[in-house]
């Protein structure tokens, strides 16, 4: 059978449509270069240099950086308070996380329901996100102040403690304390997350599974609990990767203190580099930093890329 050729003078589509689509990746390209000049400025050549000042020692009395190989390293991996910074960090990264997964469910599924005033109460409970987290910190050490504090008034009146308890001077006390006040600046968007998520449940089966004989808690368990699994895993991840970038809420509060009760990561480089004015052990605990944070982020990526395939 003979192939039809083009009638004359009618140009062909495809050189059209290579030249669109050349157009296209070059536009694309334009738009990206704005962006990557500035990762490159602001984070890239950073981290670079912080990578390269950790195999040095530097400190604020010394005019030149002497090159130590590994030795920031060794020495901070065979300090036991490093591995007590650590376990400060899992141990706030996992509570932290944990408790906000649950408040921010919770309060999701509750403001999904039909009330009066939802609207309202919905726009309210975005108001721990919205102030500045370092006002949240100071409001924090208010109500946790050991003798004046609204917490120790509260249990006082309740009949709960017998005397007011040194929140922030005890250190399981403030452990808890900068747990609690950095869940409830994140359970806000948790809930968002997790509102969004119940938007997509249909009706018609939670109406079924009512008809099945399920109760509220078979309809959360077979229903919407399946529904909201990716976006679990997800706002799980992000959150672990938040929590251990905390910096601001715990040195407002506690300043990592009692001794190193809540010194994380992010504060032991603050420390490091402006208080002990040795840079070079700064930039090594920072690229450990670095590393600890890299392990949720590549769960997170490949999830996000195996939605995306």
């Amino acid at each position: 059978m003979n192939q039809q050729s083009p009638a004359v003078g009618q140009a062909s589509p495809r050189p059209q449509r290579r030249s669109l689509k050349a157009h296209e990746r070059r536009t694309g390209i334009l738009l990206l270069v704005p962006a990557f000049i500035a990762f490159v400025a602001v984070i890239l050549v950073p981290f670079l240099q912080s990578l390269r000042l950790s195999l040095y020692r530097y400190t604020i009395d010394m005019e030149q950086p002497v090159f130590v190989g590994l030795g920031n390293f060794v020495r901070l991996l065979s300090d036991p308070g490093t591995a007590t910074v650590w376990l400060n960090t899992l141990i706030f990264v996992v509570v932290t996380t944990a408790l906000t997964f649950v408040l921010g469910l919770a309060w999701a599924l509750m403001m999904n329901q039909t009330f009066k005033g939802r609207v309202f109460i919905r726009a309210a409970s975005l108001l721990p996100w919205v102030l500045p987290t370092t006002v949240t910190a100071f409001l924090a050490a208010w109500i946790f102040n050991g003798q004046y504090g609204v917490l120790n008034a509260a249990l006082l009146q309740a009949g709960l403690i017998s005397e007011p308890i040194t929140w922030l001077a005890e250190e399981r006390g403030a452990m808890a304390a900068v747990i609690i006040t950095k869940a409830w600046l994140s359970v806000p968007l948790f809930m968002a997350f997790f509102l969004a998520g119940l938007q997509g449940v249909s009706q018609d089966q939670v109406d079924a599974a009512r008809v099945d004989g399920c109760h509220n808690a078979g309809v959360l368990r077979y229903v919407i609990l399946p529904h909201l699994a990716p976006t679990m895993i997800i706002v799980t991840i992000l959150g672990a990767m938040g929590n251990l970038q905390t910096f601001d809420v715990i040195y407002a509060l506690t300043q990592g203190g009692p001794i190193k009760a809540t010194t994380m990561l992010s504060v032991e480089v603050y420390k490091q580099a402006f208080q002990n004015w040795d840079m070079g052990t700064a930039c090594a605990v920072g690229v450990l930093w670095f590393i600890t944070i890299a392990i949720p982020t590549t769960f997170y990526l490949r999830i996000l890329f195996k939605r995306e395939a």
